[in-house]
């Protein structure tokens, strides 16, 4: 469409970043905790997956081990995972988000952009009453609270979505994308994760965004090498990515989390791997497909990334064949066993169809069956050894 090719001339880029995403949509279950020390966690074992911003102003963070969380919250209050809860509020939150706009890219379970520039509005103001109504509904009608940056691409609405978390509203004007990164800290760039920050600052003498445009190109070029013009145009709020759509027949299903802190403990990674397949597959199932493959990906805290697959023999739409793959698949992606940023999880090589056609029928038939019967029953039906840590 023409629209989308022409110069931006209003912030038509919204990027909205659910807060706290699995306590909030734990809290709308449970509206009388709200204001509370709460996260989801492992009730004896395991690690905090999400804490409120109540939580978080006692110390605890994602994604601390849950005993030092308690030593540190002593009046913590633990909710366990609740299956099958995240993914529907998800679907949820970008379905209220396609009554504003057809341009919906969902970039990961809590979080996605949209491009309201097909909408007919013809001011800033406009916008922003149209977007604010939007943050509206997700909190009354969903119970999630949802912060927005509005910019005219999707580098700089990203940053503002997160600059005055919690249900922030972040309007940055045409023209003003440069003036607003100058004074932030370099490591709000996207790309740049802790230990560049580090060396940045301590090496180059970069502490904001805006330090990188003082610098001439030899500089550049010993600083972030052949990248550098991407690096400057960056921190002038420059940003030519659309956003993009799903297809309407997926082709596979996905999921990622990324962690407050750089992650080092194997069982800490492995529990919300499981999670994510636990999360995934009644999607699989209400779609009446099953997936032959299982791929982990894994994001060190440097960006550079990790991936492995593996195939069933028969594809399946249920949770046990591929719990067995969860363990030596995150083995052989990590291999570097450096911190890990983030953690992915993807199921391909679809097939149509719920039923599975093998030797022990009746038996699958018993465990299809009592994965449809959890299903209709909802988020409460049932916790996982690994859910309970």
């Amino acid at each position: 469409m023409r629209w989308r090719s022409l110069l931006r001339t209003l912030p038509t880029i919204v990027h909205l970043d659910a807060d706290a995403f699995f306590v909030s949509c734990e809290l709308a279950l449970r509206p009388d905790l709200r204001g509370k020390k709460c996260a989801v966690g492992g009730m004896e074992r395991g690690i905090i997956s999400s804490a409120s911003y109540e939580a978080r102003a006692c110390g605890v963070y994602t994604p601390m081990p849950t005993r030092r969380a308690l030593s540190v919250c002593p009046d913590l209050i633990l909710l366990p995972h609740t299956p099958g809860l995240y993914a529907k509020k998800s679907q949820e939150m970008f379905d209220q988000c396609e009554t504003l706009t057809p341009y919906v890219q969902r970039n990961s379970i809590d979080e996605g952009y949209l491009d309201v520039t097909a909408c007919g509005l013809s001011s800033i103001a406009a916008i922003e009453v149209k977007v604010r109504a939007l943050q509206s509904r997700l909190l009354q009608e969903l119970g999630l609270p949802v912060s927005f940056g509005l910019a005219t691409n999707k580098l700089v609405a990203q940053i503002a979505s997160k600059l005055r978390k919690p249900a922030g509203f972040v309007v940055i004007p045409p023209g003003g994308e440069a003036a607003f990164l100058a004074p932030l800290p370099i490591g709000k760039l996207p790309g740049i994760g802790s230990k560049t920050e580090a060396v940045l600052k301590s090496v180059h003498g970069l502490n904001f965004i805006g330090d990188i445009l003082t610098r001439g190109e030899r500089e550049l070029v010993a600083m972030f090498g052949a990248s550098w013009r991407e690096s400057v145009a960056a921190a002038r709020g420059e940003d030519a990515g659309e956003v993009t759509t799903e297809e309407a027949d997926a082709k596979s299903y996905s999921q990622q989390e990324t962690f407050a802190g750089d992650v080092a403990g194997f069982s800490e990674v492995e529990s919300v791997v499981k999670r994510m397949v636990d999360e995934l597959l009644p999607k699989i199932r209400a779609d009446k497909k099953r997936a032959g493959t299982l791929t982990i990906k894994v994001r060190y805290a440097d960006f550079t990334q990790e991936a492995r697959g593996r195939s069933l023999a028969t594809a399946s739409d249920l949770e046990g064949p591929f719990y067995s793959l969860v363990t030596p698949l995150l083995r052989l992606a990590w291999s570097q066993r450096r911190p890990l940023r983030l953690v992915g999880v993807r199921f391909s090589n679809l097939e149509e169809g719920g039923a599975q056609m093998e030797m022990f029928a009746e038996a699958e038939a018993k465990r299809r069956r009592l994965a449809g019967v959890l299903d209709k029953l909802g988020p409460h039906a049932v916790q996982r050894g690994h859910q309970l840590g």
